[in-house]
């Protein structure tokens, strides 16, 4: 069977994947441009996007608006008829001035999770940039279709619905992630579909739904597919690309890593998280890492309460100071065991059999 084109709005991606946002400095525009010109939609994480720019340790968000404006130009240079997009979570501070600058750009969607994207159509404005909130459940998506309809008189342009065995920060309780075969995952996905088609019937509109979390290969795309998902959102399978914009190490750490070595961290952000067990993971559930400056990361962080600084230790991850660093990933990244390229990855996603 072949596969569909993902249509969201008047965009169409060839193919139905859309990259998964990784950050801090995971899936920048090296990564998100080989992707979109593969037919795939490519996604930048605004996340703390300008720790490289020399102003960043001081003027954390002008570094980072400038950089989100350098990586969608040079995205684009790589996909000149691709598809872009960012990642910014709501959780950002400073977040409308993100999205702000994101549309300045011309960026063609943003997907926005990481707490209920509310005020995002307002904060957008008048644009064809498409508006893509994150859920995990029913509940989050029904709250979101309600608020946007009333406030703002809009519906979201799509839904990505995360499961429980995505990677980053999770929209779940503890307890959850440490049963995910009780969850009845699909049931949740099945209910958000319903609930996205009853929507378009009343208002005359389309919100397709992405399905995310846990997705390795053209067998399990098909499966959701059937569901009546219109695509799927993937990120772990392509941070062992040649293309992945973090250090070879952080690659490499995917490489070496086991299943038993997959584990649920408790993140700074306030919400469980999926990551390598390595040397940081081990030192900090022992004591607290001590927080020496503050990179405006956050809209909720008081440093006095935190376990350690997220910004610092997911720059040591992108940066491959491995040892030191946060190295978030999906339930299934120790299958992954070579280096390729995105185009190799999207043509083992896509064979037909």
């Amino acid at each position: 069977m072949k596969l569909k084109p993902l249509v969201i709005g008047e965009l169409t991606a060839r193919l139905p994947i859309i990259q998964g946002g990784m950050g801090v400095g995971i899936s920048l525009s090296s990564l998100a441009g080989a992707v979109a010109a593969e037919g795939g939609i490519g996604i930048i994480s605004t996340a703390q996007i300008g720790f490289k720019e020399e102003d960043f340790d001081k003027k954390p968000l002008e570094a980072n608006l400038r950089a989100i404006g350098k990586h969608i130009k040079r995205a684009r240079e790589l996909a000149p008829k691709g598809i872009i997009g960012v990642n910014i979570m709501v959780a950002t501070k400073n977040y409308g001035k993100y999205v702000k600058e994101a549309v300045s750009n011309g960026i063609d969607l943003i997907i926005s999770g990481a707490g209920l994207p509310l005020d995002l159509p307002a904060l957008a404005g008048k644009t064809k940039t498409k508006l893509i909130p994150i859920v995990s459940s029913v509940k989050a998506a029904n709250i979101i279709l309600k608020m946007w309809d009333k406030k703002h008189g809009v519906y979201p342009d799509a839904f990505v619905v995360e499961g429980p065995k995505a990677g980053g920060h999770l929209g779940f309780h503890l307890e959850q992630l440490e049963n995910i075969e009780e969850l009845n995952y699909d049931q949740e996905i099945k209910d958000i579909i319903k609930l996205a088609k009853e929507w378009e019937e009343q208002k005359n509109c389309s919100i397709p739904v992405i399905v995310a979390g846990g997705i390795r290969n053209r067998e399990d795309i098909d499966y959701y597919m059937n569901l009546g998902a219109a695509g799927v959102q993937i990120a772990s399978k392509f941070v062992t690309t040649k293309e992945c914009d973090a250090h070879i190490n952080y690659k490499n750490a995917y490489l070496n890593a086991k299943e038993e070595d997959i584990m649920i961290v408790k993140s700074p952000v306030g919400m469980p998280g999926r990551a390598i067990r390595n040397k940081f993971m081990e030192k900090a559930s022992l004591e607290k890492i001590p927080v020496t400056s503050c990179h405006s990361c956050l809209e909720h962080c008081n440093q006095r309460d935190i376990p350690y600084c997220i910004t610092d230790a997911l720059i040591n991850a992108a940066k491959g100071h491995v040892d030191d660093a946060l190295l978030f990933c999906g339930a299934n990244a120790f299958e992954q065991n070579e280096i390729k390229t995105v185009k190799e990855v999207m043509d083992e996603l896509t064979r037909d059999e």
